[in-house]
């Protein structure tokens, strides 16, 4: 819809869809949408739905009510058309409003309803819903905000909130909460009513508290005029009521003047006191300070002893250890030397030939064992499959079989009936075969066509003399209900068109992600593992239901997932594939918690030259135990215990310490 400005002045004259009377004491609100004078081109307000031009009459209207006509006392809101109160706010008119428009609709919308909850709360102006017809969403809603519902019972106008399977209740406009909060509707009974479609009608309706009351079409008018006039005695009698008070309050108000003198009096005698306890209290509060200062000293000098002592055992532990390391080495140190002086040259160039041939011939016999192992398997897996195969053209004979068996029970059952209904009918059983023969009469057809008459007298059922009018009454109701079916139907081709635009633009943003993604770590993996190869494969067919499935081949390896890597290859598989998602959207920062802590010195290296040629665009933060990585850091932070508990950070300039060391 294209923005244009929307004019909020109107007057009665130039109503498009509301029309007002006025009788004494009552106004009534008569609802009656024009179809083509929607506040924007492009759709129709069918079936009296409603748009912001219905809302903006609406509230002009209950302003006017207010404050030009201060004699009106209660306000009757029904509907001019026949069989159809309101069925919400409108489809088309959503579908084609942008966001803002449908943000700005709902609350005005709903800043209407809150007015005339406030004028029932405030002015003491009341408001009766007379739903003389099918009552759907926003149309209900509008209903709820009056104090009384009064809904004909015509075995076809239903109330209704759709809120789940059509989406007719719109965000922030309170419908369920009124239903639940303001109605006191049961949670079970609200749950089924919000996700019933052909809502709730007659004594139903108000046994769960959907609606006050019920009235048949002739007294559906009746019933209106007596309830406003029952609204207007009621508002009398709160008069009454709030009179009464007027005066309670007033006498309360001389006696609470009184009384509050007698409380400032009071007041004066307690400051008084307090002002005593506050310098006793000041007193109590140094003593306690002088206290608290000596213990903290006690505590200190306490803490300071036990940090002594502590140090103390620990240096004791230390040398007790050292010691007896020292010990253990100067033991071994003999006991290798003695070793030494008992072996020769010689000896030991033939015991290692002999065994490097042992070694040989175990291996050997390994391959030997292993190639045995391997043929059994093979040959077990194939005679699994063939006992599968067997068992799986099986199992139709069994089937087949127990099908065979129940028919066979079937026909022994249904011989013995037969057999007794002849008996019971006196039939010569020797005529009935003889005339089976001569006409040739299938017994299958026979039987089929007994029970099919049977089934169509039993559906007939008994004779209902009331079939007729609730024939006229399905009818109406059916053309009610294919008119909403229609327009559902063209907004569910809408909405099914923006999902399947944008599936395919997800599609297409998924689809050049993964494709860069894929090529960084092509192309990372590389330089990581000093070679090889390394790819992304996706698992399906359909890209936003598939998953991705990492594929790695170090150097030297055969193709394999990630799953059957070490962990150092793991680690820089994970490494590459992190890196190569993060080029594709680099951050100013980047933080590495010890990723290099399962890698071996020749990958830790090639690890540092890929960090070292990222970092032009990037400032990396990380964490690190080992030497190699610490060393193409620009700047080392260090963190130390000296003390027990104490941690210290140490921070180094490698630039400054390296240009040191060249000068030393």
């Amino acid at each position: 819809m294209n923005p244009q400005t929307v004019d909020y002045q109107t007057h009665p004259s130039r109503y498009q869809h509301w029309s007002m009377t006025f009788e004494g004491e009552v106004a009534t609100l008569q609802l009656n949408i024009n179809e083509d004078g929607g506040i924007r081109p492009g759709y129709k307000l069918k079936l009296n739905s409603y748009d912001l031009g219905v809302d903006i009459e609406l509230y002009d209207a209950l302003q006017r009510i207010r404050f030009e006509h201060p004699e009106v006392k209660s306000v009757v809101v029904t509907s001019l058309r026949d069989r159809i109160f309101c069925s919400g706010a409108n489809i088309f008119m959503l579908g084609l409003s942008t966001h803002a428009w449908k943000v700005n609709f709902c609350k005005f919308t709903n800043e209407t309803r809150n007015g005339i909850e406030d004028s029932s709360r405030h002015d003491g102006l009341k408001f009766l819903a007379a739903v003389n017809g099918a009552c759907a969403g926003g149309g209900y809603e509008l209903a709820l905000a009056c104090d009384q519902i009064l809904l004909v019972d015509d075995r076809s106008s239903a109330v209704s909130l759709p809120e789940v399977p059509l989406l007719g209740v719109l965000p922030g406009t309170g419908g369920l909460t009124r239903v639940t909060d303001k109605r006191h509707v049961r949670h079970d009974h609200a749950d089924l009513f919000c996700t019933s479609v052909e809502g709730v009608r007659g004594q139903r309706a108000v046994d769960w508290r959907l609606v006050d009351a019920i009235a048949k079409p002739a007294q559906f008018a009746e019933q209106t005029r007596q309830r406003s006039t029952q609204i207007d005695a009621d508002l009398g009698e709160v008069q009454a009521l709030l009179d009464d008070v007027t005066q309670r309050k007033a006498a309360a108000e001389a006696s609470f003047e009184s009384l509050d003198m007698q409380l400032a009096d009071a007041q004066e005698r307690h400051a008084q006191l307090d002002e005593q306890v506050l310098d006793a209290q000041r007193r109590w509060d140094d003593g306690r300070e002088q206290l608290r200062v000596i213990e903290r000293e006690a505590q200190e000098a306490e803490f300071n002893r036990r940090t002594q002592v502590a140090r103390a055992s620990e240096l004791r532990r230390t040398l007790e250890t050292a010691s007896q390391q020292l010990l253990g080495l100067d033991e071994e140190e003999q006991r290798l030397r003695e070793e030494l002086e008992r072996l020769s040259d010689a000896a030991a160039k033939a015991g290692l030939q002999a065994a490097l041939e042992l070694k040989s011939e175990r291996e050997q016999a390994l391959a030997h064992r292993r190639n045995e192992y391997e043929d059994l398997t093979a040959k077990l897996r194939a005679s699994d499959e063939r006992r599968l195969g067997l068992e799986r053209e099986l199992d139709p004979m069994r089937q087949r079989i127990t099908d065979l068996q129940l028919k066979e029970q079937a026909a022994r059952i249904g011989l013995e009936q037969y057999d007794r209904f002849l008996q019971d009918a006196g039939a010569d059983l020797a005529e009935v075969e003889r005339s089976i023969v001569e006409h040739s009469v299938k017994l299958s057809g026979l039987q089929s066509e007994i029970d099919r008459i049977q089934r169509e007298i039993t559906s007939l059922g008994a004779v209902n003399l009331a079939a007729l009018d609730e024939l006229s009454s399905a009818r109406e109701r059916k053309t009610f209900l294919d008119a909403q079916l229609a327009d559902l139907t063209e907004a569910m081709t809408t909405l099914e068109d923006a999902i399947r635009k944008i599936d395919g633009e997800t599609r297409e943003l998924l689809g050049n992600t993964f494709n860069t993604v894929n090529e960084h770590f092509g192309r990372m993996f590389p330089e990581l593992f000093g070679g090889g190869n390394a790819k992304l494969v996706m698992t399906g067919e359909e890209i936003l239901d598939s998953g991705v499935q990492v594929m790695a081949q170090p150097p030297g390896k055969k193709n394999q997932t990630i799953h059957l890597l070490s962990g150092g290859e793991k680690a820089l598989t994970a490494i590459a594939l992190v890196f190569a998602i993060f080029q594709l959207n680099p951050a100013p920062f980047c933080l590495l918690d010890e990723v290099d802590a399962p890698l071996d010195d020749a990958n830790t290296e090639r690890y540092s030259k890929l960090v070292t040629q990222m970092s032009q665009g990037t400032q990396f933060l990380f964490i690190s135990h080992n030497k190699i990585a610490m060393e193409m850091a620009e700047q080392l932070i260090g963190v130390t215990m000296q003390e027990q508990g104490v941690s210290r950070v140490v921070a180094v300039d490698m630039e400054a310490a390296m240009g040191m060391v060249e000068a030393a």
